[in-house]
């Protein structure tokens, strides 16, 4: 069984949590070397920087002593018995840190050995120089010390000479230390840094690699998917896709699979119900109007028979009254059929002049002479159903027109704004205008603010425009008062094929 996409990504975050471990502790046993080393190189030197101290109390010893011997003045042997002090401790704390050599050490107890024996003689030529200048305040130098040949045969610098040579050889021994040690620190930086740096560098390659087979994997289904989607959503619902990963991803591909087989059906069954639609409105269109003529040339038999002169008044309004309802159930009949023939018919889109568009529909109207409609400065050039554009402004212009109270003196303002993808088109008229509670209900089929008798209208051109709209993807609106004119607006998609709702088919008209 192959492994699930949740077990993959969980896998791919172990590995890569465990090569971050692995260069965690790699990096902190490198740091603990590296800290060890540097611990190392800073004792060393501050073993050489001890050594040197006691070296330099040495030699102050050296100059209190020789200037006593010179001048016999007391004071100058300050710095001989300071020193005298601070070695007893310098030659114990330095013998302690470098126990774990035993030639150090050696050294330490040789310059140890030497600096008493200098002692020793130091003191042995102080007390006779302190007891020869009691007697004699005038006495200076070595004159009249037993000792005097001690001193005048270079002993004491014999003996400072060793001292000095054994701590310069211990120096010199530290020093090598310390290189080696300063190398070793060298070495274990430079071993961290490229063990580091080679670890997170796997860890990047990896990571990387891994990453790369889980989106290549990812985005390969992910885009058979979306390749599904988009001939779903061009009609086609017969193509499968085939997913053997048996993962997540796998039974979204099922469903996607089963979604287009269901869809396909219902789109099948929708296909055919539009076929049975086509048919009953057919049946319709032609069953209903035939009674209808028949009903209206029965009226004018009965006129012609009787004579129009012989017929009483009221005989003559009941049959004008019965030729009007004939000629509204027609109009009824004919705008049930428009309102479900739209985006049922398959029409070629055209590139039209709006302008042009709107002078034919102006002329299709044949409006009364004061009747004015302002056209914008700028109106576009459109590629789309020219047809469907000219039906919704044909039905805002009549309403305009029809509802009226004074045709003669109206005044209609055409607009139009950009809005994004599409063109805002407005047509305003100062008519009668519609309470704001009946917005809504103006685009519903059947639906008339007015008496049928006063206006010949079926309650459908509005219903139309709404669909027609709607279906380019666009919307449309109304804003008006009681008394202050209407204004409709509405939106029309500025590109070809932009926005439009999708049909689930495309089925000849009935004419």
């Amino acid at each position: 069984m192959k492994p699930s996409l949740a077990t993959k990504l969980f896998t791919g975050i172990i590995m890569l949590l465990g090569l971050f471990a692995v260069v965690v502790i790699f990096s902190y046993r490198m740091a603990g070397q590296v800290l060890s080393n540097s611990r190392e190189v800073a004792a060393s030197q501050q073993l050489s920087t001890d050594a040197v101290t006691l070296l330099r109390n040495i030699v102050d010893m050296e100059t209190g002593f020789r200037g006593y011997l010179l001048i016999g003045n007391e004071q100058t042997l300050e710095p001989y018995y300071f020193g005298e002090r601070e070695l007893i401790g310098r030659f114990s704390n330095l013998r302690e840190q470098v126990q774990n050599s035993p030639e150090q050490v050696q050294r330490i107890e040789q310059t140890q050995r030497l600096f008493q024996q200098w002692t020793s003689y130091s003191h042995l030529l102080i007390a006779e120089k302190r007891e020869a200048h009691r007697r004699n305040a005038q006495q200076s130098a070595l004159d009249g010390l037993p000792h005097q040949r001690l001193a005048q045969n270079l002993t004491g610098k014999q003996m400072m000479d060793g001292i000095r040579a054994q701590l310069a050889m211990f120096e010199q021994h530290q020093s090598r230390q310390r290189g080696n040690l300063r190398q070793r620190l060298d070495q274990s930086i430079a071993r961290a840094e490229w063990l580091s740096s080679g670890l997170a560098l796997a860890a990047l390659i990896v990571g990387v690699l891994w990453s790369g087979y889980l989106v290549r994997s990812i985005s390969r289904r992910l885009s058979n998917m979306l390749n599904l989607a988009r001939r779903m959503a061009d009609g086609d619902y017969s193509t499968q896709i085939t997913d053997t990963d048996n993962d997540e991803m796998s039974e979204l591909t099922r469903a996607l699979n089963t979604m287009a087989r269901t869809v396909g059906a219902n789109i099948k069954q929708l296909e055919n119900r539009n076929k049975e639609l086509d048919q009953f409105a057919y049946v319709v269109s032609h069953d209903l109007k035939a009674p209808l003529r028949g009903i209206e040339s029965a009226s004018r038999w009965i006129e012609e028979d009787m004579g129009r002169e012989k017929l009483p008044e009221h005989i003559r309004e009941f049959l004008a009254l019965m030729r009007q309802r004939v000629h509204r159930m027609e109009k009824l009949i004919t705008g049930i059929l428009d309102l479900a023939r739209v985006g049922r018919v398959d029409r070629a889109e055209e590139t039209i002049f709006v302008r042009t568009l709107l002078r034919e529909v102006i002329d299709s109207l044949n409006p009364p002479a004061g009747f004015q409609v302002e056209l914008p400065f700028f109106l576009p050039t459109l590629t789309t159903d020219a047809v469907q554009l000219q039906q919704v402004f044909s039905n805002l212009l009549s309403n305009a027109l029809k509802y009226h109270g004074h045709p003669e003196t109206g005044h209609v303002v055409i607009s139009c704004e950009d809005a994004d993808e599409f063109y805002a088109f407005s047509v305003a008229d100062d008519g009668p205008g519609i309470d704001p509670e009946y917005h809504e209900r103006i685009f519903v089929i059947f639906q008339t603010l007015t008496e049928r008798d006063t206006f010949e209208s079926t309650g459908v051109g509005l219903a139309i425009v709404k669909k027609i709209v709607e279906r380019q993807g666009g919307r449309i609106n109304v804003d008006s008062t009681e008394g202050q004119g209407a204004k409709f607006t509405f939106t029309w998609p500025r590109h070809s094929g932009k926005a439009r709702l999708p049909t689930a088919t495309t089925t000849a008209a009935v004419s």
